[in-house]
């Protein structure tokens, strides 16, 4: 599965990305999991089959699933509690969902 997280910068992203990766190995579970700025992710999504959306850039939501859902895309806001490094597994349950729906 691949996934694209958008935050404001695309750098605060990081840990969180890392976290996830390492919780997906852990877990046998195949993932590719990047980064970008907001300014990016209407061009990167097409390339991967879910967005997330970090919290700071939730105002921006309703554009972000619009792009998604011209693209066909799923996208999603990541709860709060699920952007921290502690939140890797909360957030792996929510892209399982997502596979299995696709």
């Amino acid at each position: 599965m691949k996934v694209l997280m958008v935050c404001s910068g695309g750098m605060s992203s990081s840990f969180v990305v890392n976290s996830i990766k390492k919780e997906a190995e852990k877990q046998g579970f195949a993932l590719e999991i990047n980064a970008v700025g907001s300014h990016e992710f209407e061009a990167e999504l097409p390339q991967y089959d879910l967005g997330l959306v970090a919290p700071q850039v939730r105002h921006r939501l309703p554009f972000f699933q619009e792009v998604g859902k011209r693209l066909g895309k799923p996208v999603e806001l990541i709860p709060p509690m699920g952007y921290t490094p502690l939140g890797a597994p909360q957030l792996l349950d929510l892209i399982r969902k997502h596979q299995r729906n696709t």
